[in-house]
């Protein structure tokens, strides 16, 4: 962050100051009192089940040099009304000092982190790179992530999610994209919207709100998202993998479950062979590939990004490879077409060992009247594709996609402890996905099944 005195803060954000107001914060702001440094600023918000104003002193204690606070509180900070709209302000402010910064938006209803990591991967090797944080895409984590900039800072990478029309261009209208990326329209919060054109409409806020002089990039995988084009008036850029894409993905092969494949850009061709697990990998790629034929890195330099990066991000498509039985944790979040893409890649894994495949689902939640439908869409995939188990956990939604006479095994669990009693079932060679919307928790189902098998293997060898 660039270096301000608590007064000049409360001058941008219209607040007051308590204590020494001429104290200087140097470090982005944090909300969580625990990771408070020296020279940050400590965001005391209240939610429906913690008030941040309590945490102030631990803060303190942890090295937090100011506060932004609601009602004074021992010690320098600035007095606002509304803390979130106050840091959003902020950051407004500090994207107008860095004039050079180049501000690179992402959304879509699927693969926003992953694609934010490759891109982040790439474009680290080139210059100082601030990017989200996990999945921090919010009307809070936008912000903070963009305070995390500084003069020596060339990128920045925003994931922008959205709950409601208006978020996005919210999120916008402070961090003024230089790029805008949508890469697709899916069913993710079909729920909350209510509508895939709605959800499009919101997407699309992104590219709406692009300055004439900004690059818009656009995925060609749905109509919704190539109809955008129509939104901006400026530079467009297609990727997918089609042969009129700007950027494409030529001659595509899947080895280990890895995709290999021939980056086509305008600059020429090179192969890229992804360390990512997943076909579905192809399309962020491509959008990373994408954003940085834009700010016209070197092809050579992209093909290379692509080839050498990992998941920075947990719980997507992990891998943990025991003895005798490999498990994907892709636990972090599920819609429906992620969740066909996760057992995609479980196939062709079960293939390659020659065991059975168990697909440990749990519920997607937020997709509103079609949920129903939607599970069961899932479930009829993994019919299609030949999948040994499908085990639906806390959700009965699934078995209406196995037909009668399907080859597919439906196993129905109240919960995770019940889910755990098949691991006894698995056998040597044997694939486990385990899947499921963030708040199922089911990362302690992936671990719960390492666990239980790694005792298993124990008792054979006594």
């Amino acid at each position: 962050m660039i270096a301000l005195t608590l007064e000049q803060i409360a001058t941008i954000v219209g607040g007051k100051t308590y204590g020494d107001s001429s104290v200087v914060i140097t470090s982005a702001p944090v909300f969580d009192s625990r990771i408070a440094t020296k020279g940050s600023l400590f965001l005391a918000l209240v939610g429906e089940n913690s008030d941040g104003h309590n945490f102030v002193d631990d803060a303190k204690a942890h090295g937090a040099t100011g506060f932004m606070t609601t009602k004074e509180v021992k010690g320098d900070g600035v007095l606002v009304s509304d803390v979130l709209l106050a840091v959003r302000t902020l950051a407004a402010y500090v994207r107008k000092q860095l004039p050079n910064l180049i501000v690179v938006g992402i959304t879509g209803s699927s693969g926003k982190t992953t694609t934010k990591d490759l891109l982040a991967s790439v474009l680290s090797s080139q210059a100082k790179t601030v990017a989200t944080k996990a999945s921090f895409n919010n009307e809070l984590g936008a912000p903070i992530t963009l305070l995390e900039c500084d003069v020596d800072t060339k990128y920045c990478i925003l994931e922008m999610g959205a709950r409601h029309l208006g978020d996005i261009a919210a999120l916008c209208e402070m961090a003024r994209p230089n790029v805008g990326v949508v890469l697709r329209v899916g069913t993710a919060h079909l729920g909350e919207f209510g509508s895939v054109e709605k959800i499009a409409q919101t997407k699309g806020e992104l590219i709406q709100t692009l300055e004439a002089d900004a690059i818009a990039v656009l995925g060609t995988y749905d109509p919704h998202t190539k109809a955008m084009r129509s939104l901006h008036k400026g530079k467009i850029i297609y990727f997918g993998e089609g042969t009129h894409d700007d950027v494409r993905a030529a001659d595509i092969e899947m080895r280990e479950a890895r995709p290999h494949f021939d980056l086509v850009t305008p600059a020429g061709r090179d192969a890229v062979g992804m360390r990512l697990i997943g076909a579905h990998q192809v399309s962020n790629a491509l959008a990373a590939a994408a954003v940085c034929t834009a700010l016209e890195i070197p092809i050579e330099v992209i093909a290379s990004g692509l080839s050498t990066a990992d998941l920075a991000s947990k719980w997507r498509m992990q891998i943990n490879d025991l003895e005798d039985l490999l498990i994907i944790n892709d636990s972090y979040n599920a819609n429906p077409e992620s969740m066909k893409a996760a057992m995609d890649s479980m196939v062709l894994f079960a293939q390659e060992r020659g065991g059975a495949s168990w697909a440990f689902l749990g519920q997607m939640h937020e997709l509103g009247a079609e949920s129903n439908a939607l599970h069961a869409s899932v479930a009829a995939h993994a019919h299609e594709l030949g999948i040994d188990h499908l085990v639906s956990i806390g959700t009965r939604a699934f078995a209406e996609g196995i037909p009668a006479q399907s080859s597919t095994t439906l196993h129905y669990c109240e919960d995770i402890a019940q889910a755990l009693t098949l691991v006894s079932h698995l056998a040597p060679g044997d694939v486990v996905l385990v899947k499921a919307s963030r708040s199922e928790h089911f990362e302690t189902l992936s671990q719960g099944i390492e666990d239980s098998w790694k005792e298993l293997r124990q008792e054979d060898k006594k």
